[in-house]
């Protein structure tokens, strides 16, 4: 079927891109979120978010008029949920964000429409989408009732992009199409190849889920791996960057690079979905999750370690004296994405514990969020170099890259990027 109108449901990271990228093949899209404030913004044509060259498109698709954002759904051909799905408690997830996009877009809904849900999700979250919808709407019919036949498609479309590269990935990567049936997956295909040119591969919504849940987690266990062996090679006093150049000169060995943890919407996220719906069996997944979730009290214990070493060499000082400057906060180099970045939760466990003044450097933002403004400022790099005795390095930023000053500093490097 032709799809006249699209609309994308939340209207960040994902969802924004994905909007802007229809809207420039000419299709009229609406855009729905919640943030009253990122509806302004948009219809000015501008972004709220950071992603090289989204603003353009965003703009070009405003000025033309085929991009528009509300708060309130309106009626449309199909309709893409891109909501947060966070976790709660003891990593439980959280499908409350689903649960209210599919509530609020189900008035609208008309025989004939496609509901596609590209938020990573728990195994089986678009089926229980699909209940929740034909919960609200008993006057139409629905895959799980009425199989082929039914009034409305719906499919699970993982997104697999890379930020600070999501526009290019958009378009080129291959799609994973999960539909509930086989035909709400053709109508799915039809309505991403407005503009992806990599390969849609069909295959059911659960499996859909899954794949997404396996890519991150893959990434996951061989991230903890680069983790633990970097606090090994510190116990047995080797530089885990030497010997990692070393190993991958091994024609079947491609070890990762180290950090502070693990951050961002996905990778510190998605493996806790299988664990969830499969305690007994995930054990690699489970230990690797707690490998990286365990890395920043590490970093914790190495910057402590350093305080005391400075203090060591500078008997006229005392701890409340020493300043700690913190270089990065993002969950990955050269984005403003905080979500989950272990660079966040290593910085407030540094303020509680050191007496003395902690600042905070993050090239890529403007303003600290609300956890840290009231605990310590957003500096400069010149300011930070100027002022710290502790030079901290969460995030390799290329801003960071040429910091010569910090030769004669103490300092912590969980990138490498100062060695």
């Amino acid at each position: 079927m032709p799809f006249k109108t699209i609309s994308v449901v939340g209207l960040g990271y994902i969802g924004l891109p994905t909007a802007a990228v229809f809207a420039s093949r000419k299709k009229q899209v609406i855009g729905v979120d919640v943030n009253q404030n990122a509806v302004d913004i948009i219809n000015r044509g501008q972004i709220h978010i950071v992603e090289p060259d989204l603003d353009m498109v965003v703009h070009a698709a405003v000025t033309e008029g085929y991009l528009r954002a509300t708060t309130r759904p309106e009626p449309a051909d199909a309709f893409l949920i891109a909501v947060p799905t966070p976790f709660k408690g003891d990593h439980e997830p959280d499908l409350s964000y689903i649960e209210s996009a599919s509530k609020n877009i189900a008035p609208v809904l008309k025989k004939g429409d496609l509901v596609i849900l590209e938020s990573t999700s728990p195994v089986g979250a678009t089926e229980q989408m699909a209940a929740w919808l034909a919960e609200a709407r008993p006057d139409l019919s629905f895959p799980q009732t009425h199989g082929e036949s039914s009034d409305i498609r719906i499919a699970h479309c993982p997104e697999r992009v890379l930020p600070g590269h999501v526009l290019r990935e958009l378009v080129q990567n291959d799609r994973v199409i999960g539909g509930m049936t086989p035909k709400c997956s053709e109508l799915a295909i039809s309505l991403y190849k407005v503009f992806v040119q990599g390969e849609c591969i069909v295959t059911n919504a659960r499996t859909a889920e899954m794949c997404k849940l396996t890519e991150n987690s893959f990434r996951d266990v061989n991230i903890a791996f680069a983790n633990e062996l970097s606090m090994i090679c510190d116990k047995l006093d080797i530089s885990v960057w030497e010997l990692i150049r070393l190993a991958n000169r091994h024609p079947r060995v491609n070890i990762l690079q180290p950090g502070p943890g693990v951050g961002g919407h996905c990778i510190a996220v998605d493996p806790w979905f299988i664990v969830s719906k499969t305690p007994e069996q995930a054990h690699l997944i489970r230990t690797a999750r707690e490998v990286n979730d365990g890395k920043p009290q590490w970093v914790i214990d190495k910057v402590k370690l350093a305080v005391a070493e400075f203090l060591q060499t500078n008997r006229d000082k005392t701890a409340r004296e020493v300043t700690i400057a913190c270089f990065g906060l993002a969950f990955k180099a050269d984005i403003d994405d905080l979500r989950e970045s272990p660079a966040i939760e290593i910085i407030q466990r540094i303020i509680a514990a050191h007496p003395g003044p902690v600042l905070a450097v993050e090239p890529n933002i403007v303003e600290l969020p609300s956890s840290l403004s009231e605990k310590t400022s957003l500096t400069s790099i010149q300011s930070a170099i100027n002022e710290a005795d502790v030079l901290v390095l969460l995030v390799d930023h290329k801003e960071f890259k040429d910091m010569s000053k910090t030769a004669d500093k103490a300092h912590v490097d969980t990138r490498g990027l100062w060695q």
